[in-house]
């Protein structure tokens, strides 16, 4: 590559990286606005809700550490290609679902596509941008990547108020295509590997005691935890997913190479992002449900309602990841969450009906803001604290922690709130969305070290 070539070889491929993520991170905001829908609809209660979101997160968080070995083996941007694809055409699946089961099932293989997607595209990053570089670039990746919060919600409740909850699913096609173009632009060869073997014990181990555990967590509130249709399943998912633990332990090719927790920054950080992505999870999940099922909001305005959010990080999250690679990110990763909580703190103060501009908008800009001061850090800090051979097994870890957590604060939702949302309910899902916020705030305050990098080479 050319001195000439650089600069726009680089944009391409944060606008790769930006666009394959994008896809991934609109369905996770896109689904929620429009979940009450899908339930008039299709019938079912919150459990078909929270199996909406939770089949796409199961597949998702089980498959994403085996699409680091994937990238390692056949290169990231072949592997980057074949999630587009497969994301289009689970979407398209998706989108012709007779029935909630059937939706659940296409959620399942949308997932399947999108684990190939995100630490494919960071892992893209981390290995073309020298260290110097890495945090202005991953917090213009989370910044436009964010915008997915904002088209999500917006398009998700156009479509959903004015035509179908079905064409939700049609508006990944023109990122994907567009994404899929500037891949056959990219100079930059795929360097794999053939030493890499892919765990497919693993992967299969990893599901299972996802599967049981999520399955049992969901539907306890239909049969109790004294059934064998909850105590069986969850059995299972706690021995397999101990099994799992085990064998990555003992294992020649883990997709869960443990021994990367042993870096400080790493381990420290993973363990910061369970809690603050589940707290992420939830609060997407029930405040649009909320103020659609209690308030009576529109699909369209409960997305309108989460705008400032995705607004603030967009302008925040590149400033804030070029101050984390200058002063390093334990600052912001300890002060971002706790800012974050007290925005939900705030929101303990809504009555019904809600007075939006009083009870709700000043939480949300705390915890838009508090967002931003730590996305940025949290993702530059993991990753960089690892080699960048690495950096797709480390992106793919990373983002099973986040998903992984967050589909397991999804499925509590139901024990928290009951079977329907209710204003109570929602006080006690913002008391447990504080609590996971000033977890992760304390754990990076402790753990985190502002440990200088030596740079790498792009």
């Amino acid at each position: 590559m050319t001195t000439k070539e650089v600069k726009p070889q680089y944009q391409l491929v944060l606008w790769i990286s930006i666009l394959a993520s994008f896809v991934a991170f609109l369905d996770g905001s896109i689904v929620n606005v429009a979940l009450p829908a899908i339930m008039r609809e299709l019938g079912g209660t919150i459990a078909l809700q929270q199996w909406v979101v939770d089949a796409y997160l199961i597949t998702l968080g089980a498959l994403i550490l085996i699409a680091g070995s994937l990238s390692d083996l056949f290169g990231r941007k072949r592997i980057l290609q074949w999630g587009l694809l497969g994301f289009g055409a689970a979407s398209l699946i998706c989108m012709i679902s007779p029935s909630g089961l059937f939706l659940v099932f296409a959620r399942a293989l949308q997932g399947a596509a999108g684990a190939l997607l995100v630490p494919s595209s960071l892992a893209l990053i981390m290995s073309t941008f020298s260290s110097r570089t890495q945090g202005k670039a991953v917090g213009q990746w989370t910044a436009w990547t964010g915008i997915a919060f904002i088209v999500g919600p917006l398009a998700g409740g156009l479509l959903v108020d004015s035509f179908s909850w079905r064409l939700i699913f049609a508006v990944n096609v023109f990122p994907i295509a567009v994404a899929l173009y500037l891949l056959t632009l990219l100079k930059q060869h795929d360097q794999a590997r053939a030493t890499t073997k892919v765990d497919l014990l693993g992967a299969f181990l990893g599901a299972v005691g996802l599967g049981g555990f999520v399955f049992a967590l969901i539907e306890e509130s239909r049969y109790g935890w004294t059934s064998p249709i909850i105590y069986m399943p969850l059995l299972c998912g706690i021995l397999a997913f101990g099994a799992f633990i085990w064998y990555e332990h003992y294992t020649k090719y883990p997709m869960l190479p443990l021994k990367l927790f042993k870096i400080r920054n790493f381990g420290v950080g993973n363990a910061a992002t369970m809690v603050i992505y589940a707290a992420l999870s939830v609060s997407s999940f029930l405040v649009v449900v909320f103020l659609q099922q209690v308030e009576g909001y529109s699909a369209i305005a409960a997305g309108l309602a989460l705008l400032p959010v995705t607004m603030i990080m967009f302008l925040l999250s590149p400033r804030i990841g070029a101050l984390s690679s200058k002063y390093g990110p334990r600052f912001f990763m300890a002060s971002g969450p706790l800012v974050a909580a007290a925005g939900f703190l705030y929101m303990l103060r809504i009555q019904t009906p809600i007075n939006y501009a009083l009870e709700l908008l000043p939480g949300v800009l705390l915890f838009g803001l508090g967002l931003s001061v730590t996305v940025s850090p949290l993702t530059s800090a993991i990753l960089g604290s690892i080699d960048s051979r690495q950096s797709g097994v480390g992106s793919a870890i990373n983002n099973a922690v986040a998903r992984i957590s967050g589909l397991i604060a999804v499925a509590t939702i139901g024990i928290i709130t009951g079977s329907t949302v209710t204003l109570v309910g929602f006080r006690r899902g913002l008391i447990l969305m504080v609590a996971l916020l000033v977890a992760g705030g304390v754990i990076s305050a402790i753990g985190i070290q502002n440990s200088s990098q030596p740079e790498r080479k792009a």
